[in-house]
């Protein structure tokens, strides 16, 4: 029996090969880092497609994974983080949104003014996160959506705890300009 936490003892045995190992890595993983994917693209096509990219740019270069103490899923992150700026520089066309994307986003039993007024709410609040730069949306999706301490967060985005705070800071001082300038609009 090893001494390893469980997640280090199954990445130990993943670098070795070991399909089953990697396995559980994935399905530990693979719901955040689609989320993640997701709040980037805004499309759940696009973010299934470069979830399994990530997934299988972790498989092939798993035996070349080196431990410089930070968690694996920063290692999954940042594979992420650099398949959707690839994605945004390919896509830097506007693309149109079905319909289908927006489903369920009605509740049944609210009536229907105060629906749309959430909905254009969450409409405005995701168009101004996606006008900030690459690290600050990253921000924002790691803070919010995968509910991430700010130690967790500088570990995946490789900043000190204390850059992340200030850098939170200001993203939301940012988002609250470009939320007022948009509501003037």
């Amino acid at each position: 029996m090893s001494d390893l936490p469980p997640e280090d003892e199954l990445l130990n045995q993943a670098i070795q090969g070991d399909a089953d190992a990697f396995s559980k890595l994935y399905q530990e993983y693979v719901g955040r880092i689609y989320n993640y994917v997701y709040y980037r693209t805004g499309n759940a096509c696009d973010a299934e497609d470069l979830t399994a990219k990530v997934f299988q740019r972790a498989l092939a270069h798993i035996n070349t994974y080196e431990d410089k103490g930070i968690p694996f899923s920063a290692w999954l992150y940042r594979i992420a983080h650099n398949l959707v700026a690839n994605w945004h520089r390919d896509n830097s066309r506007k693309k149109e949104e079905s319909i289908e994307d927006h489903q369920g986003l009605h509740l049944p039993d609210e009536h229907p003014e105060n629906t749309l007024v959430q909905n254009q709410e969450t409409e405005l609040l995701l168009k101004a996160i996606h006008k900030l730069p690459a690290d600050r949306q990253q921000l924002v999706i790691l803070k919010f959506v995968d509910r991430l301490s700010n130690a967790e967060i500088g570990e995946i985005m490789d900043k000190s705890e204390g850059a992340v705070k200030s850098l939170y800071h200001r993203t939301l001082i940012s988002l609250r300009v470009k939320i007022k300038k948009m509501n003037v609009e």
